[in-house]
C-alpha cells in the first residue's frame, strides 16, 4: 500500500472507531476531493462505504476488520452510525452513502474525462446500467463493462479479470459483488488491476440500471432508508437487518459504556518512564510516545498532529506506552489505529506496551487485539521492533540473497507478523539491491488473507526495484495459488 492517505485526505475532524471500524471524519465533498488526489496520483488505492451491516459483519470477520484498517478511506453509509458517532462524542459530519456518490462521481467523470469500469452484477442489469449512464453522461468513458459468472471467492478467475482491467486502464473501478465479497476480492486485487480508484458500490449498479428506485428524499435523511429497502424485498432482507439491528445496538451499548464522558480527572505529574537497558543505536531507531491519562476527543485534537508528526522520521518503529491511559474513548481508539495504519503503510512497526485495563477493555471490546501487536514493558516492545526488522538469516556480500522462511499457517491471523518480517527484510535489501527468496516448503495452510499477503509483498518490492521470489511452495500452497488464478506469484 503507498504513503498518500495522509498526504492529501482532507478531514472535517479526527477519525473516530465505531465497534473496531476506523471511520473517516469527512464530507462527500472532502471524499470527492480526495478521490480526485488519489487519480492524479496515479496509483491504486481502495474506498470503503460501510453501512450498519458492514459494521456488524466485521465484528466476526478479521479478514475483513485488517481489510477496513487498510483502507484508503471509509466512509460512513447510514445514519445510524452518523447517529453512533454524535454518541459516542465524536460526531461524523453526515453520510457519506454509495449510492449518491457513484452519480456524483459519474458526473465529474465526464467533466474531468476520467474513464469508468463496472465490474460485477448480473449481466443484463450492468448493461443496462451502463446504457442509462451513457444517456444520462452521453460524454463519459465507459472503459469496460464485466460481470463475471457468480461463484465463489476462491474459484473466480482473477488473473482474467484483473488483466482485463489493467489492459482498459480505467481511472474509477466500480466493484459490485456485495459484502464482503467485493471488498475482499478488491483488498486481493486492486494492485494487481491498477485502478487509481476502486470502491466497492454494492446495489448501487442496481440503482444506475433504474431495477431498484431510491427511498424519498426524506427517508434517506431521517434514516429510513432501511425500511424503505426492506418493504422492497423483504424476504431476502429481513433476517439480515434484524441480525445487524441486534448486533449492532447490543454492541455499540457496549462501546458508548465503556467510552462514556466522565469528569475530567484533576492534572497529576506526568509519569516518568524507566530508562530502557539497550544501546543507544537500538534506541535511536525507535521513537516513542506516552499516552495522556484521558485520551478522548478534546485530547485527540491536540495531540494529533504532534503524534502522526512522529511517523516521518527514519526510525523503524513506534511504540506507545499506554500505561498511563485511565481513559480512552472512539476517538482515542480511532488515534491509535490511524498510527497503525500510517506505520503499516511505510513498514514501520508499532507496539503499545504496559497497556492500562481501560486501553485493553476497548480493545477487546471491539476485538482489534489481534490488530496491535502489545507489549508488557518497554524492553519487550523495543524487541518486537528490533526482531521484526531483522531478518530471519541473512547472507554476506552485495549480490547475496536475503532469506525468510515461513511454516505452518500464513492466514488473516497471522499476516501482520509476516508483512512486518518481510519489511524488515525488504529495508535490509533497499540500498545494496539483494535479491529476497522467502521459502514456502514449511506452510500448512493457506487462506485468502495470505494469498494478498504475498500480492503485496510482491508489488511493494518491485516498487523498490528489489527482486521477491517465493520459492519452494508446499502442495498447499500450490492448491490456493491455482483455485485463485495465481500462480504468477511464484514466477522468478
Amino acid at each position: 500500500m503507498n504513503t498518500t492517505e495522509a498526504a492529501f485526505t482532507p478531514r472535517s475532524g479526527p477519525s473516530l472507531s465505531i465497534l473496531g471500524v476506523p471511520f473517516d471524519n469527512v464530507t462527500t465533498d472532502q471524499t470527492l476531493e480526495t478521490i480526485s488526489a488519489m487519480i492524479a496520483s496515479r496509483k491504486p488505492h481502495y474506498i470503503a462505504t460501510a453501512n450498519v451491516d458492514f459494521t456488524a459483519l466485521a465484528m466476526y470477520d478479521e479478514d475483513l476488520r485488517r481489510i477496513l484498517l487498510d483502507a484508503h478511506l471509509v466512509v460512513c453509509d447510514g445514519m445510524p452510525l452518523v447517529w453512533a458517532s454524535r454518541w459516542l462524542g465524536n460526531a461524523l459530519p453526515e453520510r457519506v452513502a454509495g449510492s449518491d456518490l457513484v452519480p456524483k462521481l459519474l458526473a465529474i467523470a465526464e467533466e474531468k474525462n476520467w474513464s469508468v469500469y463496472f465490474l460485477g452484477g448480473q449481466k443484463e442489469v450492468a448493461a443496462k446500467a451502463v446504457q442509462m449512464v451513457q444517456e444520462r453522461h452521453p460524454k463519459l468513458k465507459i472503459a469496460g463493462v464485466m460481470s463475471p459468472p457468480f461463484k465463489p471467492l476462491h474459484e473466480m478467475d482473477h488473473a482474467t479479470i484483473c488483466s482485463d482491467i489493467h489492459s482498459a486502464d480505467p481511472d474509477l473501478l466500480f466493484v459490485s459483488f456485495g459484502c464482503p465479497k467485493q471488498e475482499k476480492w478488491i483488498a486481493m486485487n486492486y494492485q494487481r488491476a491498477g485502478a487509481p480508484v476502486t470502491i466497492g458500490v454494492g446495489a448501487t449498479i442496481d440503482f444506475l440500471a433504474g431495477n431498484m428506485k431510491r427511498a424519498p428524499v426524506w427517508m434517506q435523511k431521517t434514516g429510513l432508508e432501511w425500511l424503505y429497502r426492506l418493504l422492497q424485498e423483504p424476504r431476502r432482507l429481513f433476517k439480515r437487518y434484524a441480525t445487524d439491528f441486534v448486533v449492532f445496538g447490543l454492541t455499540i451499548f457496549k462501546q458508548w459504556w465503556l467510552t462514556r464522558s466522565s469528569k475530567r480527572p484533576p492534572v497529576t505529574t506526568p509519569r516518568i518512564p524507566a530508562p530502557i537497558n539497550a544501546p543507544d543505536l537500538q534506541l535511536s531507531s525507535v521513537a516513542e510516545l506516552f499516552c495522556p491519562e484521558r485520551l478522548d476527543a478534546a485530547e485527540v485534537r491536540s495531540i494529533e498532529q504532534d503524534w502522526m508528526s512522529k511517523l516521518e522520521g527514519p526510525e523503524e518503529g513506534l511504540i506507545i506506552d499506554c500505561g498511563g491511559a485511565q481513559f480512552i474513548d472512539s476517538t482515542g481508539l480511532g488515534l491509535l489505529m490511524r498510527m497503525q495504519k500510517r506505520c503499516r503503510q511505510s513498514g514501520k512497526h508499532l507496539v503499545l506496551s504496559t497497556v492500562s485495563p481501560a486501553v485493553l477493555k476497548l480493545l477487546q471490546m471491539t476485538r482489534l487485539n489481534s490488530i496491535f501487536t502489545q507489549a508488557a514493558s518497554r524492553e519487550e516492545a523495543l524487541n518486537k521492533i528490533l526482531n521484526a526488522s531483522t531478518p530471519v538469516s541473512l547472507s554476506t556480500g552485495k549480490a547475496e540473497p536475503l532469506h525468510l522462511d515461513w511454516s505452518g499457517a500464513v492466514t488473516t491471523s497471522s499476516v501482520d507478523g509476516l508483512w512486518r518480517g518481510a519489511l524488515g527484510v525488504i529495508q535490509n535489501a533497499a540500498d545494496a539491491r539483494n535479491p529476497i527468496f522467502i521459502d514456502l516448503k514449511g506452510v500448512q495452510l493457506m487462506d485468502s488473507g495470505g494469498l494478498g499477503l504475498m500480492a503485496r509483498l510482491k508489488d511493494h518490492a518491485t516498487s523498490r526495484h528489489i527482486h521477491l521470489r517465493f520459492t519452494n511452495a508446499s502442495p498447499v500452497v500450490h492448491e490456493s495459488l491455482r483455485h485463485e488464478q495465481m500462480e504468477y506469484l511464484l514466477a522468478s
